[in-house]
Order: structure tokens, then C-alpha cells, then sequence
């Protein structure tokens, strides 16, 4: 019997019903049973495949043969091919997959004749040493081996993997076993995180960890999610984000912090939106907005860099050079550029606007002023635009309620957002640490949530009271981890770069 590598078994032609298959590897599973014990939990590997392919792959048959390399492996049979007295397997773990090969000589006529009943899908350990085949293929010769779980259903057709991609989002443990990219991905989600910590810790900040409960939802305009507390029979409500109690860090002398958050909005889903999200915020005392916008250039630099490699990245077709410096524009700004017909004087009538805002047929708020409306129309009309990185800055006073004012122009604020690849990505300012416009800010925001605005913030009388005890010059900002890492992984959907989205009941 020659040793050759595993090559794809044919398609079998007639569908077979899952029930049936399930049915006879219940009936394998209970032969087990009979035997002893079905999922032992003595066996302990000493090898990943990743780890013995990175260290053993260059050398040669020789070598091995020389310089026995035994090895102690778990993972779950991928491929199989039974050849009267050699088979071949595939085995996966967290770290790739390697080939086994089984005879009636090692590990023995029992084992082998046991391994043949093994099904697709089914997690053993084996012992064995290393070769290669004569194709070159890395390959553990077995010579013990054991069954440590029953796979009682059947893997997804492995020449196409799990497509379906609903059943991806709802059963993301099949769809981890099945395709190799998301579990990439998600690794590299993982490695873009770990970055992020590290270049902030390298910064000097301090990662804290605030509420996911609040008695007031603050930080953000959005709909929580409410919950009770049965012993303090109080009504609570979701973090739709940390911004409140990381400034009242700040005052409480804690300069630089940050945090890796899960927040929680009731919103809508979509592929920029999830119910359930990740976000950074960080901030830091005697800084202002344009600290954070080279602050934030640095860090998805590096984060790219440490996690990917790289610093051009492509997404959806197009290149992105994250090296290039960002672009800066105000919200006029970039409505004159993407729209060249709207005038400064358009720009500064609330009746031209409106009369542009009907001829495009986009919805605004009445009540809005000049601002506003600029705002919708960007929003509308020139977000989607703006495919290189590109911060939008000077946001209007009436949208921002919890940003520093300009001194040169008390209208706007000293605040941006971050668009790349048409969303937003990040958004930060120069932090409002004067108490009393704060709390007329609220007071605002209170009379539009009485006028029906369910996003509109509450009045947070502790935070004014933290703030009256002195805010120094802050700046702060958050980022949505989600979005930067499907810009990064080239992933058209949030759901793709979260484990378990959100989905409707099946």
C-alpha cells in the first residue's frame, strides 16, 4: 500500500436523508456506550497542526525518518478515505489541519477496523509520529487512537462548504467548522483588538470598566433597552454607551482612560447595525478634537499593521492607503464638494435648503434650524461619498449636546466624525466640561424627548453635579470596533464580524 495523500472522495449522486444518517450514528454512538465510556476526558494532546506544520514542514523524508518527531494530536476528521488496509484523514483543530494515516499495522487490524467506522465530523485523539508521504505531505503515522466525541450530525458538503449564509449567522459554530475565511476572520478580529489595547496601554491610558446598567441612559442619542431590578425594584436601562462615567473618571483624576465596551441599542438592523455592539472610547484630560483625529489615524494604522500586516488594505473591490493622511472637511465643505450647485448663500437659507432637501425627496425634521438641515442633507447625500478616510468636523451646537462649543463660532462645536468607505466610523470632540451649559444642553434635549424624540437624552443630574466638582480640558472619542473591523477584513456586513448576531426566532 502506498502512502498517498488524501485526495476528495466523488459527490455521492442520490441525496441521503439526515434524519436516517443521524439515526445510524446514534445507533454507533450507543455501541459506544455498550463498550464503556462514549466521551472520555483522560486524553491530552501535546501538538496543534499549525505548530508541527510551521516547525516541520521544510524538512525532508530523511531528516524524519532520522530524527523521530512523536506527536500527541486532537481535532475533528474533515476528510476520509478508507483503502482496505491504509486509510488517510484529514484532522482539524484551532490551528489548521494535517493528515493521519492508519494500518493494519499501526495502530493495529482493532483500531483501524474501529477508525473505518469513524464518520466525517467525529473528534478523536491520536498518537503518532511525523513523516512524509511520497507526495510531500506531511503526515502522522498513527499508532494509537481515540474516540473523545460522537458527531451525531453531518458537516455541511465539504467540496462547498456551508453557503447558506443565514444559517452561517445562526449556527456560526458549523459555519467555523465548515469555512476556513471565518474563522480567519474572526481571528483577525481578535488580533485588531488586542492591538488597539496595546496601543493604547503603550500610551500610558488605564482600561477601566463601567456600568452596563444605568439608573439614566446618557452618552449617546438612542433608544435603550430597559430592564427591572427585582431587589432594588428600580427600572434599568442598557449602556448605549460609556461616555458619562468615563468623564466622571476624568474628573475624578483618572487623565487617561479607555475602554473596550459592549453597548446596547433599540434599533433597527441593517448591515452597518447590530443591537448588540462593540465600541472603543478613550479620553484624555488637557487634550482637545484634533489631538484625537492623529490620535485615531495612529491607531488604525497600527492596529492594521500589528493584526494584518499591512497598511493598504482593499475593501469591496477598492484600495484604501491607510498611510496617506486623512482628509478634513467641514459639513459645508463637503456638501460643496460632492454637490456643486449648492452656494454659501443656499447653504445659509433655511428656504433653499428645504426647497433642495423636497427636490431629493429626503425626509427632515421641521423644527430643525440651518444646521440641521445641513446635516440631513450630508447625511443623505454625501456620506456614502466619502470612500478614503475622511473627518467630517465643526458639527452643529444643536446636534451635539455633549461637545465644546467653538470659541470663533459658538454655533458649532468642536467636534468630528470619522467616514471611510462611506459610514461613519469614529466619533470624538473636545469634551463640554462648563457645568452650566451642560445642563441647559439637557434641559434641551429633555424637551425634545417630552416633544417625542425617543433619542433624545435624559437630564443626568449626577453627572452635572460630577462636573461642577471640575472637568479639566478633555477630549474623547468612540469607535465602533465592529465597522473598523469589517473595513479591515474587506466584510461587507456587521454580522459578518460578530459571532452571534442578533436574528429574528427561527
Amino acid at each position: 500500500m502506498s502512502d498517498q495523500p488524501v485526495t476528495p472522495e466523488a459527490p455521492a449522486a442520490p441525496e441521503v436523508d439526515e434524519n436516517q444518517i443521524i439515526a445510524e450514528r446514534r445507533a454507533k454512538l450507543a455501541a459506544l456506550r455498550a463498550k464503556g465510556n462514549a466521551y472520555p476526558n483522560q486524553f491530552q494532546r501535546d501538538h496543534a497542526s499549525g505548530d508541527l506544520i510551521e516547525l516541520y514542514e521544510d524538512r525532508d523524508r530523511d531528516w524524519l525518518d532520522l530524527n523521530p518527531v512523536v506527536v500527541k494530536m486532537a481535532g475533528r476528521i474533515m476528510l476520509k478515505r478508507v483503502m482496505g488496509k491504509a486509510s488517510f484523514a484529514q484532522l482539524q483543530d484551532s490551528r489548521g489541519m494535517i493528515q493521519l494515516y492508519i494500518t493494519d499495522s499501526y495502530p493495529g487490524k482493532e483500531q483501524h477496523a474501529e477508525f473505518k467506522h469513524f464518520d466525517i465530523g467525529d473528534i478523536i485523539g491520536v498518537d503518532g509520529v511525523l513523516f512524509k508521504t511520497k507526495t510531500n505531505e506531511l503526515t502522522v503515522r498513527v499508532k494509537n487512537l481515540l474516540m473523545l466525541a460522537k458527531s451525531l450530525r453531518p458537516l455541511p458538503e465539504k467540496f462547498h462548504g456551508l453557503t447558506n449564509q443565514e444559517q452561517r449567522y445562526r449556527q456560526r459554530y458549523l459555519d467555523l467548522i465548515a469555512n476556513e475565511d471565518t474563522r480567519l476572520r474572526f481571528v483577525q478580529r481578535s488580533n485588531i483588538i488586542q492591538a488597539i489595547r496595546n496601543f493604547f496601554l503603550g500610551k500610558r491610558y488605564l482600561e477601566v470598566e463601567t456600568p452596563m446598567m444605568h439608573p439614566i441612559p446618557g452618552g449617546a442619542s438612542a433608544r435603550p433597552f430597559m430592564t427591572h431590578h427585582n431587589a432594588l425594584d428600580m427600572q434599568l436601562y442598557l449602556r448605549i454607551a460609556p461616555e458619562l462615567y468615563l468623564k466622571r473618571l476624568v474628573v475624578g483624576g483618572f487623565e487617561k482612560v479607555f475602554e473596550i465596551n459592549r453597548n446596547f441599542r433599540n434599533e433597527g438592523i441593517s448591515t452597518r447595525h447590530n443591537p448588540e455592539f462593540t465600541m472603543l472610547e478613550f479620553y484624555c484630560a488637557h487634550r482637545d478634537y484634533r489631538y484625537l483625529m492623529v490620535t485615531i489615524e495612529e491607531m488604525i494604522r497600527f492596529a492594521a499593521l500589528k493584526a494584518l500586516g499591512v497598511t493598504t488594505i482593499k475593501y469591496q473591490g477598492r484600495e484604501i492607503d491607510l498611510m496617506k493622511p486623512y482628509a478634513r472637511l467641514t459639513i459645508a465643505e463637503a456638501i460643496k464638494k460632492y454637490h456643486p450647485d449648492v452656494t454659501d448663500d443656499a447653504l445659509k437659507s433655511r428656504e433653499a435648503l428645504i426647497e433642495k432637501l423636497n427636490a431629493l425627496k429626503i425626509t427632515f425634521r421641521p423644527q430643525d434650524g440651518i444646521y440641521g438641515l445641513q446635516l440631513t442633507l450630508f447625511e443623505n447625500t454625501v456620506e456614502t461619498e466619502l470612500f478614503e478616510p475622511t473627518f467630517i468636523h465643526h458639527y452643529p451646537a444643536e446636534v451635539s449636546p455633549l461637545a465644546r462649543r467653538d470659541d470663533n463660532d459658538p454655533d458649532f462645536t468642536e467636534r468630528f466624525e470619522l467616514y471611510v468607505a462611506g459610514r461613519e466610523l469614529a466619533n470624538g470632540f473636545s469634551e463640554l466640561n462648563d457645568p452650566e451649559d451642560q445642563a441647559q444642553r439637557f434641559l434641551e434635549q429633555a424637551k425634545q424627548k417630552d416633544a417625542g424624540d425617543h433619542e433624545a437624552m435624559h437630564y443626568d443630574a449626577d453627572y452635572i453635579r460630577a462636573l461642577e466638582y471640575g472637568l479639566p480640558p478633555t477630549a474623547g472619542a468612540g469607535i465602533g470596533i465592529d465597522r473598523l473591523v469589517m473595513l479591515l477584513t474587506d466584510s461587507a456586513s456587521i454580522r459578518d464580524v460578530i459571532l452571534f448576531p442578533q436574528m429574528r426566532p427561527e
